[in-house]
């Protein structure tokens, strides 16, 4: 299993990290941010394929910022693509 980590901007959450294997991911955690939604965001995407999780999740807004913690994720999963 692989992991990253990744220095998020823009977004309340300082970082992600997660672990990945066969273009899923797993293990998904954010450093600061919302800690209710974020961690309900990780137990949702726990297993799923990283492009599937690109294609939902990529372009997602926060508020009038142009990103958000997901959007952050999809930069993150595309690292790793």
């Amino acid at each position: 299993m692989n992991h990253h980590t990744f220095k998020t901007n823009g977004v309340c959450a300082r970082n992600i990290s997660f672990d990945y294997e066969d273009g899923k991911i797993y293990n998904v955690e954010f450093l600061g941010g919302c800690n209710g939604n974020l961690k309900a965001i990780s137990k949702l995407v726990e297993g799923q394929e990283l492009t599937k999780i690109v294609a939902i999740l990529e372009g997602n807004t926060c508020g009038i910022r142009p990103t958000s913690c997901t959007d952050q994720l999809c930069k993150a999963i595309k690292e790793v693509l």
